[in-house]
């Protein structure tokens, strides 16, 4: 099974694809999709599309997690935050791809043992599950991303969730 993990953002947009073959996990590629500095928010929202629609094109991911919307102080920002998670959505179910939702404490609960978790945390339990050395990126949004597929994952066996086979 070949997951593609999404942290959404309107300015960085983390991304990271982990394999899963008989129990064990395998980091295949993780990154940032940066739409900071673009003119206008419509052409943030574009970036993010095109990138991820070609991440899904060069790697056929079997199924797509997102980070639901956490609830926010700032309604703006929420709303942002949802535009390209709406984005995201939109790229991986034009091309065929079944997209999970996961909240940001149960995917730190599945993947660190705590909700309420710490970034660092997280990017150290994401590293030593995929049996990384170090991380491939300074980037927390692609991390985060991993850690959102390695949740997938997890909760797929749990659940009984078919997302296809590698």
């Amino acid at each position: 099974m070949r997951i593609l993990g999404i942290d959404p953002g309107t300015t960085v947009t983390g991304y990271g694809i982990v394999d899963e073959t008989d129990s064990n996990l395998f980091f295949t590629r993780c990154g940032a999709i940066a739409a900071k500095g673009l003119k206008s928010f419509p052409e943030r929202l574009k970036k993010i599309y095109d990138g991820l629609e070609e991440i899904i094109s060069e790697c056929r991911p079997d199924a797509a997690v997102i980070e639901n919307l956490f609830l926010s102080k700032n309604v703006r920002s929420a709303i942002m935050m949802g535009h390209a998670r709406g984005v995201a959505i939109l790229a991986c179910v034009n091309a065929g791809i079944q997209v999970y939702e996961y909240a940001p404490m149960e995917i730190k609960m599945a993947v660190v043992g705590y909700g309420a978790a710490e970034k660092r945390q997280v990017r150290e339990m994401v590293r030593r599950l995929l049996n990384l050395d170090e991380m491939p990126t300074e980037s927390e949004d692609a991390s985060d991303a991993l850690a959102a597929a390695i949740c997938h994952i997890h909760s797929a066996k749990v659940n009984g969730i078919i997302a296809g086979k590698r």
